[in-house]
């Protein structure tokens, strides 16, 4: 998994509540248990139209945010059926922070073991936020994880809480797998002992 650190990008403005994992990425696309390739069918039913054209006045459709990074969005962000897909489409199209002011619990929970930044702030900021977003691609945001601090592109500076042992995580770019290979060595030990001890087992 990528290490998360700082990241300063362009932040796509989605002013809407409740954007489901179904909005994020549709059912007929988790047919695939690769991480790659969903990117191109992010939010694909409000993307793009019947005929597989551009809806030109989707956000991450617009020029100044087609390389957008960073999501700032309404509440209950990611609510709905608990596909891990949805966290693998927003960072496979290139998003590693989205912002809001509440998660769904599984989402939420998702994006911190794909290297997602979730970051939960108060409306009154995610409002100052959002309208730093909609000056467009000159506007860029930085994330400072282990500052935990937001700031908007004209200096504005947001402090945000994340648990310690996820900020760990994805500072070290650690997912499940990685954490157990953390222990490598204790578990090597663990099994050379007990191979001794339990020559049967």
């Amino acid at each position: 998994m990528e290490k998360f650190t700082k990241l300063t990008g362009i932040a796509a403005p989605m002013p809407l509540v409740n954007i489901d994992t179904d909005m994020i990425i549709p059912k007929q696309f988790l047919k695939t248990i690769k991480r790659s390739g969903l990117g191109v069918n992010l939010f694909d039913e409000m993307r793009y139209n019947l005929d597989g054209s551009e809806i030109a006045d989707f956000v991450l459709n617009q020029p100044a945010y087609r390389k957008s990074e960073i999501i700032i969005a309404g509440d209950n962000f990611g609510c709905g059926s608990s596909r891990e897909h949805a966290p693998w489409a927003l960072l496979d199209f290139g998003i590693r922070c989205v912002i809001a002011t509440s998660f769904a619990d599984i989402f939420y929970n998702n994006c911190f073991k794909n290297g997602i930044l979730p970051i939960v702030m108060p409306q009154e900021q995610v409002d100052i936020l959002m309208a730093d977003a909609r000056k467009g691609a000159n506007a860029r945001q930085t994330i400072d994880l282990e500052a935990q601090t937001v700031t908007t592109s004209d200096g504005q500076v947001f402090p945000f809480s994340v648990d310690g042992h996820r900020k760990h995580c994805l500072m070290n770019g650690l997912d499940d797998i990685g954490l157990t290979l953390e222990k490598a060595s204790a578990i090597d030990s663990f099994e050379a002992k007990n191979k001794t001890l339990h020559p049967w087992a």
